[in-house]
């Protein structure tokens, strides 16, 4: 059958602007390259069509001011320099020049990078920086400092084995086996040798002296630091089950966790899956993919009862069911003997292994050792630095005051946590910025992906636009006449709306 596409507008042969509103974006070309055009007020630019996270389609995101966010999962780019200004994206979009001559924009040759800020002086920048932690804060700070033109020595320390990696993808297309394993890292290793990051792997932190600025390795080695950023992130909740031995029970937080997992499944032919968590139910999708057999075993009455509700909890647990998961709530592991697992209620399964997902607990063990202050959590400022000055925290370790709430909140997401570790980077470097970033998470069973921006720990009500059976809905938690949080599937521009309503960036519906 032919191609009845109609063929992209070429850009370089002019384009006219009374076509284009105020917001709207419009996919074309310029000689092989896809280009997109977008208008902001009287200004038109000129950009690379996809977001450099996960390659999502801009044309589908939102335009606020003079930025463009990507419909999947809200990194925001510079209209104007294409810089990625907030996580998860970390690299650029290009960008081309764009010339007007009356109602006609015209794309131009494609410019080059932006040069980036100017090197901060030296009298406001610490002489060393040290990171404490390889997970998505820690990264993402040291990229920012060294996009700031930090020049300063910067020391990644890491607990794991392997470098920074895409962790959200360790419970999902990894896990199912649609990721090949080189997709994982987040960086190559070229990337920490040419911006003189030293990354150490398989080091363990013992003590923090900050009156000092130092800390001390497991190893006897000590690092002297200028301003240090703990991004220990948060540890897996072990449960003691008796009879199961460490060879039947596996947890899920790092590369290693997953491929061990991954080596277990593929001779596994039933597996129990214990806490209906966002990470438990999320490998139990990935290994019904595979074609294991799932039990879901958990106290709750529903699934993410107490994070989304009781009817979003529903059509999740329902959702497993279609695919062949059963679920077991109200009940917990009583004892395993060999290959069977007994309930509380007294029910018998039979499985190869169990992963365990019951939640996570914040790593604070450094901070209350150097005497820190620590609530559940890390205590941060607007700024995120600690109780010590020149040291900051950011991640699932991190608990600051969310300006959007009034609460002193700490939340376990891959793109907070990024954003977190963006903005003390830049705090390092003097910029006193306070974090106000919106949380936003995702989480993806089988081909639904719900997008969750806010944060909402207790509502009056739940509002539901849309049907969840349809899979096509907005699911807004309310306290009050005030909107906490929104859950979206197939809605990505509400997602994207309702993110920059709560940063107060627009007061309408947006564009």
């Amino acid at each position: 059958m032919a191609d009845t596409t109609p063929p992209l507008p070429d850009f370089s042969s002019g384009f006219s602007i009374r076509d284009l509103p105020d917001g709207g974006k419009v996919l074309g070309r310029v000689d092989q390259e896809e280009v997109l055009l977008v208008r902001t007020g009287d200004a038109v630019f000129a950009v690379g069509p996809h977001c450099t996270h996960y390659h999502g389609p801009l044309v589908d995101g939102l335009v606020v001011g003079d930025t463009i966010r990507c419909p999947w999962h809200h990194a925001c780019f510079s209209l104007a320099t294409g810089e990625a200004v907030r996580a998860p994206a970390l690299d650029p979009i290009p960008c081309w020049r764009v010339e007007r001559i009356g109602d006609l924009a015209y794309v131009r040759k494609r410019t080059a990078e932006a040069p980036g800020p100017a090197r901060p002086s030296s009298s406001s920048v610490p002489t060393s920086i040290v990171i404490v932690g390889g997970g998505a804060a820690g990264l993402a700070a040291a990229d920012v400092l060294r996009r700031e033109r930090y020049d300063g020595p910067i020391t990644m320390l890491t607990a794991d084995d392997s470098p920074p990696v895409d962790r959200p993808n360790l419970s999902k297309d990894f896990l199912a086996g649609t990721a090949q394993e080189d997709w994982i890292p987040l960086r190559s290793p070229d990337f920490y040798s040419e911006r003189r990051i030293e990354l150490v792997l398989n080091a363990r932190v013992t003590s923090l002296d900050a009156n000092q600025e130092s800390i001390h390795l497991e190893n006897g080695q000590r690092h002297s630091f200028g301003a240090l950023l703990i991004a220990t992130g948060a540890e897996p909740i072990h449960l003691d089950i008796p009879g199961a031995t460490s060879a039947q029970t596996c947890y899920l937080r790092t590369f290693s966790d997953s491929r061990a997992i991954v080596a277990k499944a593929i001779s596994a032919k039933s597996v129990v899956v214990v806490g209906a968590s966002f990470i438990g139910l999320e490998v139990a999708a990935s290994l019904r993919a595979r074609g294991i057999g799932i039990h879901v075993v958990a106290p709750e009455s529903q699934p993410l009862e107490r994070v989304m509700g009781p009817e979003v909890g529903e059509f999740i647990r329902r959702l497993h069911e279609e695919h062949g998961v059963v679920f077991h709530l109200g009940s917990t592991v009583r004892r395993v003997d060999g290959r069977v697992v007994t309930l509380t209620d007294g029910t018998t399964l039979d499985a190869d292994f169990l992963v365990l997902g019951v939640g996570v607990r914040p790593a604070i063990d450094l901070a209350e050792q150097a005497g820190l202050e620590v609530d559940r959590g890390i205590a941060v400022n607007e700024y995120l630095e600690t109780s010590a000055s020149g040291v900051y925290a950011a991640g699932d370790v991190a608990r600051w005051p969310d300006p959007h709430t009034g609460d002193r909140i700490r939340v376990e997401h891959w793109v907070v946590a990024e954003r977190q570790g963006q903005t003390a980077a830049r705090n390092m470097l003097g910029y006193r910025e306070r974090f106000d970033a919106v949380p936003f998470f995702w989480s993806q069973h089988y081909d639904v992906t719900i997008n969750y921006v806010g944060h909402a720990e207790q509502w009056d009500r739940i509002e539901i636009e849309g049907s969840l059976d349809a899979r096509d809905c907005a699911v807004t938690y309310m306290r009050g006449e005030r909107k906490l949080a929104a859950a979206t599937m197939s809605r990505d521009l509400s997602s994207l709306r309702a993110e920059a309503l709560m940063e107060g960036q627009i007061n309408t519906a947006g564009r």
